[in-house]
């Protein structure tokens, strides 16, 4: 009763009813709504890990948080993000107006592109590619060209370091996460999203082939919190060093772009792990005959339900070694990268291989 996908299902058929020799606009009315359901989705989301982020910084370092705005504090995003939204846009001068402005556009684009190809849901997808997987590797590496231009075109030392220093960073690590990526397709046998979390529907991959695949996930943790650039590999916007980093000349909405891109990676990155490694929205079965009884409660739970549970439960993690851990120096971010995590991640891919081979 509480799976979304009756609800898409009935808005297609009403729409077909209404206008059933217009199937341009029907579609066309359903491209629309799917978009601003995304964009809704996409910014909500921001505000929730934005407080979530708040209250678990504020747990680890025995204060209270955000308590002020609204009951618990709950009210307190919203109320940055009518601010932010207000602040005028200081003009910099000597700048590449063009690249300046362009660049947290850039940003922006691709982290929704990439949000929209996750699957939510059972039915809830914005698009389902045969090759998936392909697209989210090449759609995600957009926002490395958004960040290399904002450094650049604000003319200035420590957004250029810092745009330097992120461009290395997500190259590097990019590569661990795709390799990564490619051993559970390994698995699986296909790129598309949608037949990859179907394949896991009796066992999630990370049960199926327990030492690559847990092997595999980790990396892929890893080199994806790195790609979101924080805490520890968070170099590219070391307030110590270089103010902001790549962002620092940017006010207003123009900050906000980017404020909201790093927040929403953050989820990307777990929803990508939860689709590839942790079954997507498919429940936890045993598969076993005496489990049944508590397969039967497990497919009860609405299959969005389960999704997002996996990636707040990631982004937790995520959050807990953002902050627990110090900064790491540019040598040993690289030295992790290519010297311990690349030649792991690529011996574990023939490990993975051989592993599908045998059984």
């Amino acid at each position: 009763m509480l799976e979304l996908d009756k609800l898409v299902n009935l808005i297609h058929e009403g729409l077909t009813s209404a206008m059933p020799e217009m199937a341009w606009l029907v579609s066309l009315i359903e491209y629309v709504l799917i978009g601003v359901a995304f964009l809704a989705v996409y910014c909500v989301l921001a505000l929730v890990l934005i407080y979530v982020e708040r209250k678990v910084c504020a747990f680890f370092q025995c204060r209270i948080g955000p308590n002020r705005v609204g009951p618990f504090g709950i009210f307190q995003s919203i109320a940055d993000m009518v601010k932010i939204l207000l602040k005028e846009i200081i003009a910099i001068t000597k700048t590449d107006n063009v690249l300046f402005k362009l660049a947290p556009f850039i940003v922006l684009t691709g982290s929704l592109c990439t949000f929209g190809a996750l699957p939510f849901g059972k039915g809830l997808q914005g698009i389902d590619f045969n090759v998936g997987v392909f697209y989210l590797l090449a759609i995600s590496s957009l926002g490395v060209v958004g960040i290399l231009l904002a450094g650049w075109a604000s003319n200035n030392k420590y957004t250029l370091i810092g745009a330097m220093r992120s461009g290395a960073q997500l190259v590097s690590y990019e590569l661990s996460a795709s390799i990564s990526i490619l051993t559970m397709v390994i698995l699986a046998g296909s790129m598309q999203l949608s037949t990859i979390v179907e394949k896991q529907a009796d066992a999630w991959f990370i049960f199926q082939a327990p030492l690559p695949a847990f092997i595999a996930f980790v990396i892929y943790l890893i080199a994806g919190h790195a790609e979101t650039n924080r805490g520890p590999f968070d170099l590219p916007e070391a307030e110590s060093e270089l103010t902001a980093g790549y962002h620092t000349e940017y006010s207003g909405i123009q900050f906000g772009f980017f404020y909201l891109a790093e927040y929403l990676n953050m989820f990307i990155i777990a929803g990508i792990a939860t689709t590839i490694f942790l079954g997507g929205w498919q429940p936890f079965h045993i598969n076993a005959e005496w489990a049944s009884g508590f397969n039967s409660i497990m497919d009860y739970i609405p299959s969005w339900l389960w999704f997002f549970a996996k990636v707040f439960a990631l982004v937790f993690l995520s959050l807990w070694v953002r902050w627990s851990f110090p900064r790491l120096r540019i040598d040993q971010l690289l030295k992790l990268e290519w010297k311990i995590l690349m030649p792991i991640s690529l011996i574990n891919m023939l490990v993975m291989a051989v592993w599908v081979l045998i059984f």
